[in-house]
């Protein structure tokens, strides 16, 4: 199933220790922007699903379309939201206005590289170092089970970081 909602827990993990260093947005953009080739294979009815978009070599120019339009349609999102000041479960969840471009490159290549990576672990049809070589080594190193508890565990483990990591800065700034 294209533009899984899985692949978001590494990212949700990663900005847990990135913080403003790292676009979770962007990252969300390349998941989805590097999925559109397999939606259109599977609507085809192709018998190989990931193509060049799910190489290497691909995932690099995903993450720079990724960077070039996923920045200001993100940024775009970003100006109509805004937590309830009153909410005490939003206002852990803060967002700059502008997405810094250091954040928004970090965000679409950590997006489409561990995209491909991951993918690679469970799907026969890839060859994500291909033009180079053609094979997969990383095909079933682990179960897709095992996999999908990976992803889910990253997510619950990355939410659990930010929201103590909120709550740290709130008691600091109270204390200040």
């Amino acid at each position: 199933m294209p533009v899984t909602p899985l692949h978001m827990g590494p990212g949700l993990a990663v900005k847990a220790v990135a913080g403003r260093h790292f676009s979770l947005m962007v990252f969300g953009f390349s998941q989805v922007a590097i999925d559109i080739e397999p939606l259109v294979r599977i609507v085809r009815g192709d018998a190989i699903l990931h193509g060049f978009t799910h190489t290497y070599l691909g995932a690099t120019l995903i993450a720079l379309v990724s960077v070039a339009v996923g920045r200001p349609v993100c940024q775009y999102l970003l100006r109509y939201w805004n937590p309830d000041p009153s909410s005490p479960f939003l206002n852990w969840l803060p967002a700059p206005r502008v997405i810094p471009w250091p954040a928004a490159f970090t965000g679409a290549f950590v997006g489409t590289y561990s995209h491909v990576f991951l993918d690679s672990i469970m799907h026969s049809d890839m060859r994500p170092l291909a033009p180079l070589l053609e094979g997969n080594a990383l095909l079933s190193v682990i179960t897709i089970d095992m996999l999908h508890l990976v992803c889910v565990l990253s997510g619950v483990l990355g939410i659990l970081l930010m929201f103590a990591v909120f709550h740290v800065r709130r008691r600091i700034r109270r204390s200040t």
